[in-house]
């Protein structure tokens, strides 16, 4: 069984900033306190976490959309990060987050992981006064 977690979280923070944050790994890597392998390439791999995330990334729209392929061994169906960004007037970003077909046994992990030291250490880095 596979199961998908939907959030939104609001940033106070430029659009390039808030972008930069999950595209660019000199970015990723000041969040994350790790390396980062990431390009917005279609059909680039990408690594975070010294490989506890790994992936291809499938499509990127600049300061708009990022469409990502999340490995976790073998599945019938790819599990699909979808990250959309959308102007909140001023310096705010809204982020919109849907991650599919996400290993039932794998869940509860994948979630506290986006709200913890994803979603939540990307909010709390960009919003550093």
């Amino acid at each position: 069984m596979y199961k998908e977690f939907k959030t939104r979280i609001k940033v106070k923070a430029e659009m390039e900033d808030a972008f930069a944050a999950f595209t660019n790994p000199f970015t990723i890597e000041l969040w994350s306190g790790y390396p980062a392998v990431m390009s917005k390439e279609p059909d680039s791999e990408f690594s975070l976490w010294e490989g506890d995330i790994c992936g291809r990334v499938l499509e990127v729209e600049e300061e708009k959309k990022i469409v990502q392929e999340w490995y976790f061994g073998e599945q019938d169906e790819p599990s699909i990060v979808t990250l959309k960004f959308f102007p909140q007037g001023g310096s705010k970003v809204q982020i919109d987050l849907l991650h599919t077909n996400i290993p039932e046994d794998a869940y509860d992990d994948i979630v506290e992981g986006w709200n913890d030291y994803y979603l939540g250490a990307v909010k709390t880095f960009l919003e550093v006064e």
